[in-house]
């Protein structure tokens, strides 16, 4: 018997591990008829319970199951136990616009750039910042990537549907819903672990319109961390700045701030694990293991990306990147770069995984003594 959204609640939600992906929501096969929807959080539920024809494609493609994993990683060439490394580079944007707008070093907005100029996409489905927050952005030109490139972000801090305060994280899986209608025949999908794995699952099974997404580039992900104006005083008091005056974000081994001022502040990642959203403790994926590109600033300089290529399909993407829009990591600055940079996200892997499960093992024996 299929496991439906029942028992997503209380293997998902109930344990606290729901990303808010929208994913179950987007794609449940009774959703013109009211089954499921989002509540005000953008936290899943039944819309009207009798609806819901208990076909289980909810529970499937939700990544904080273990349903399709061993599909999915036969799909793509997975190897234990961090995900195929087919190669390692550091890079950033030729294009000086997108460099200076973009995080990091602006390789993913420069690949996307090349990928429209190159006619390989039609569209790429990225996350913008707005009055309302963070939000999932279907781009369709090159002018559309740059205006979304970078974490800049309005000073305003108002709540909607999808994005919770100033969030690091886009429900992007939701902007697959416009799909498909529009139907762009080429979509390049820009996403967090979690979300690749959803997306991963979505293809395995052929949902429409998972098959036109021709690329999946993943993002280094900590977490999702939630700066609210209350919860973000202590960071305030500790480093003497202001939220209200950031500018922009970027992460590496640290959180680094840009100030409006000019000056950059450096905040540890423990100093702001209680920003973090509780079910990102559960996850085990910090470098986007099952996508084509994994991306991120972690071992990379300030002003650069470092990127991991998995796929043939992303070997053949940066090579054309390499080619045509992006600067390299020139060896003679420093020869032990790129071995550095993937050390680097090794141990962070390795780290990720190891809290996962500890806090797996921690809710186990919680269950246990409520039970007792």
């Amino acid at each position: 018997m299929n496991k439906t959204f029942f028992n997503l609640i209380q293997e998902v939600q109930k344990e606290g591990r729901c990303h808010h992906c929208g994913g179950c929501v987007t794609f449940c096969s009774a959703i013109n008829y009211g089954a499921l929807e989002l509540d005000d959080d953008g936290k899943p539920r039944f819309g009207t319970i009798e609806k819901c024809i208990e076909c289980g494609l909810c529970y499937s493609i939700c990544p904080e199951t273990d349903e399709l994993n061993q599909e999915i990683r036969e799909n793509i060439g997975w190897e234990a136990p961090f995900g195929k490394i087919v190669g390692v580079s550091v890079s950033r944007a030729r294009d000086e616009k997108i460099w200076e707008k973009g995080t990091d070093g602006g390789s993913v907005t420069a690949i996307l750039t090349c990928l429209f100029d190159t006619g390989r996409i039609d569209g790429a489905i990225v996350s913008k910042n707005t009055e309302q927050g963070r939000v999932p952005f279907l781009a369709t030109t090159s002018q559309e990537l740059l205006d979304s490139a970078g974490s800049c972000f309005n000073h305003s801090h108002g709540m909607t549907q999808l994005a919770e305060e100033y969030t690091t994280f886009s429900p992007s899986i939701k902007a697959l819903e416009k799909l498909r209608a529009a139907m762009p025949s080429r979509i390049a999908f820009v996403g967090t672990p979690c979300q690749i794995n959803t997306m991963r699952k979505m293809q395995a099974l052929g949902i429409v319109p998972s098959d036109s997404i021709a690329y999946c580039f993943g993002l280094f992900c900590s977490g999702n961390f939630l700066f609210d104006t209350q919860a973000f005083k202590p960071i305030e008091e500790k480093y003497q700045f202001k939220y209200a005056d950031v500018e922009k974000i970027n992460i590496k081994e640290y959180f680094i701030f840009s100030l409006t001022s000019g000056r950059q502040i450096q905040v540890s990642i423990d100093d702001l694990k209680d920003l973090k959203r509780g079910a990102c403790n559960f996850c085990r994926d910090f470098s986007a293991e099952y996508a084509d590109i994994s991306f991120g600033g972690l071992g990379a300089d300030q002003g650069w990306t470092t990127a991991i290529t998995r796929t043939p399909t992303g070997t053949s993407v940066m090579a054309l990147a390499m080619e045509k829009v992006l600067t390299p990591w020139q060896y003679r600055e420093n020869i032990k770069t790129i071995t550095q940079a993937e050390n680097k996200v090794i141990s962070a892997c390795k780290e990720k995984k190891q809290q996962a499960k500890q806090h797996v093992r921690a809710n186990e024996i919680g269950d246990v003594r409520i039970a007792l």
